[in-house]
Formats: C-alpha cells, structure tokens, sequence
C-alpha cells in the first residue's frame, strides 16, 4: 500500500460525492420552477442512498468481479465478499477503491434526473434507476475499466477503448439514458417558466467544478504527476467553455447568460472527462472552445428540432459533451479511432436498448408520469407534501 495514493484517494472518493450531494443536487434545484425544487433534491439524494446500497450488494462485483466472460464481473464479490482492510488494488486498499467508484455509481443515474423533472413519479424514479445502474452501468463499467470486452485485448483489438474517467462509462451512458426516457415521458405541459434560482445554478455548477478534480485526476488512482495533469487540464477546459459558450450565447441573442456560462463549465467539464489522462493543456484548452459551441447548439437541436423535453440538457452537455471527448482522443493521437468508434457505438446501442426495455418494465409498476393535476401543484406538494417556498411559480 502507498500512503499517499490512499490520502489522495480518499480526498477524491469524497470530492466526487460532493459532485452530487450538494452540487448537481443544488444545480438542477436551481433549474426547475420553484414547486419542483424539494423533489429533484428528493430524487437526488435517494439516488445516492440507494446506489450505495446497491454497488455494495451486486454493483460492484458485476463491475469488478473476477470473472473473466468479458461480458460481466461475475457475483463473487458481492457484499464484498473476500475484502478486508489489508486486500489491496493497486497501491490502495480494495475497499477505498469500491467507495471510490460507489460514487461513480451515484452520480450516473443521478444525471439522468435532468430529464424528467417536474413531471416523473418517484417510484418510477427509484425502481428504474436502482435497475439501470445494475443492468446498464455496471456491466459498461465491466467491459471498459474492468478488463471487459471494450478493454485492451477485447472485441476492438489489441488497443481497445480509452476512456479515463467516464466518458463512455458515464457520460454516454447517462446523456443516451435521459434522450430516451424523456422521449417516452413526453414533454411537460407548461415549459415556459425560467429557472427559479440562478443564484443555485451557479453554486451547484461550481461545487460540481471543484469535485470534478476528484472525478479526474482522481482516476489516476496514485498521487503522482498524471494526476496532476489531469486536474490541470479539467480545469482548463472548464474554464475555456464556460468563456466559449458564453461568447456564442452574445453572438446569437446580443446578452450572455450566467445560467449559460456555468451550463458552458459543465460541457467543458464532461468533453474533457474521457481524454482528461490522456492530452495536455493546450489540447484541453481546444476541446474547451470546441465543447462550449458544440453542446449549445446540440440543446437547440434536441428541444427545437427533434421536439424532445430533456429538461436539463443531459443528453446535449453530458451526451454530447462526453461524446466529443472520446473522439478527441483519438484526434490528438491518443488512442485508435477505430476504437473509440467502435466502443462508442457498442455502449450507445446498449444503453438504448436496456433504457428503453427498462422504461417499459417499470411502467408496469409504478406510473412513469404524475397526474396532470399533481403537475400543476408540483411535484414538492403533491409526491412529498412539503413546499420549498410559500408562493408556488
């Protein structure tokens, strides 16, 4: 064991916890109307809790396992099964790196929340992510950081994907995930209201900004100077798309937002996520630029062209966003293009294909939409009966 990658890692696994609760909690509460605010931070939170719960009895042996079919890891580490404090991986304790990868596991289906907010019941919420995290993300996880068949050696050759800290992993898997439950789910009936606190969208994109570090160079499992790069060029691309998307926003419309300055960090944040170990900072410094235009417009496309109600953008910042990344990759000379196509294509047709097999499933138990009624009252009131603010908007 080396202390010091453990000291890190420990910092990190608490740094990308962060991410979720508060940050994405207090960034997507910003973004809804006032009577829905209490019911993302429900839904968010009982994700985290009920993810954890679940990445210790199934998750992640079927991410981790041993088992070598390259499909999954097999059950034989369930609850932890054969880990103690002295069981090593790497030079860290086995234990610190299933909590550092528990929260991987939180914040993927809690990214997808941005979809369907307002309109969604909670039972739906609980039951489908509790499957999609078992049935989608932990088998992808498998199959690209834990020696799977997209791994080195798998079904795209001798050099299989690259994807430093969740690229594939969790972005494309999440941004796809919400394209088609927000397709099934339908549009909300009144889409006309502004975000209700800005104020929370900036401090939430900003915790989110901050725990990115432990997301990032995080992954580099040591302390050691590939981590440092890797924080480096996070925070330059963050920085880059934050200004990019924010420069496009007063060429279009005349004003740049600072709703869309801070959807601009997340976009660099998640393009740069998968190449973060893997390219420097002027090369971070261009995915950036790129990744402030490209996700901007990709939420014109979805909401005005395709006509689909991803709420929050997932698909066109995370989706997008994490897309991009992998492919760039392979344009700085990284990784094989092939490869990163092809482990891209394989985990895209997957995921749609579980998502939406799972939507189906879980319809049958619980409604996936509250009444129309409940979302006229919101959904503080009607599926929790508390209220946020005493003025319902």
């Amino acid at each position: 064991m080396n202390g010091a990658d453990t000291a890190w890692l420990i910092v990190a696994t608490a740094l990308v916890l962060f991410m979720t609760l508060p940050g994405l909690a207090l960034f997507y509460g910003g973004l809804v109307r006032s009577r829905n605010v209490l019911s993302v931070l429900m839904q968010t939170m009982s994700i985290a809790c009920l993810m954890s719960v679940l990445w210790l009895v199934a998750g992640y042996s079927i991410a981790f396992g041993p088992a070598e079919s390259g499909l999954f890891g097999g059950f034989g580490k369930m609850f932890l099964a054969g880990v103690d404090a002295e069981t090593l991986s790497g030079t860290i304790p086995e234990v610190l790196f299933f909590a550092f990868q528990m929260t991987f596991a939180i914040i993927t289906p809690a990214l997808i929340v941005g979809a369907y907010v307002e309109r969604i019941s909670y039972g739906f919420v609980m039951l489908f992510s509790a499957l999609w995290m078992l049935l989608c993300y932990a088998p992808v996880a498998h199959w690209v950081w834990g020696g799977g068949m997209l791994a080195d050696g798998g079904i795209l050759g001798a050099t299989g994907a690259r994807d430093f800290a969740g690229g594939i992993v969790v972005h494309e898997t999440a941004g796809i995930a919400a394209l088609v439950v927000a397709l099934v789910l339908g549009a909300r009936g009144d889409r006309s209201k502004p975000p209700h606190n800005p104020g929370y969208v900036m401090i939430g994109a900003s915790m989110l900004w901050v725990g990115w570090f432990g997301f990032n160079a995080g992954s580099q499992l040591a302390a050691d100077g590939g981590a440092a790069m890797a924080l480096v060029v996070t925070h330059i691309s963050a920085a880059t798309a934050s200004l990019s998307w924010a420069l496009w926003e007063r060429i279009k419309y005349g004003k740049a937002s600072m709703v869309g300055l801070v959807t601009g960090t997340i976009a660099g944040l998640a393009s740069i996520t998968p190449a973060s170990g893997f390219v420097g900072p002027v090369e971070a410094l261009v995915i950036g630029a790129v990744a402030g235009v490209l996700c901007q417009e990709a939420c014109r496309v979805v909401k005005e062209m395709l006509k689909i109600d991803d709420t929050l953008d997932v698909f066109a910042v995370h989706g997008v966003g994490g897309i991009f990344g992998t492919i760039m990759i392979a344009v700085f000379g990284a990784g094989s293009l092939g490869a990163q196509l092809g482990a891209l294509a394989v985990v895209g047709l997957y995921t749609l294909v579980v998502t939406f097999v799972l939507v189906k499933i879980v319809a049958l138990v619980f409604p996936i939409r509250v009444t129309e009624e409940d979302e006229l009252v919101g959904l503080d009131l009607a599926s929790h009966g508390e209220r946020a603010y005493d003025v319902v908007s």
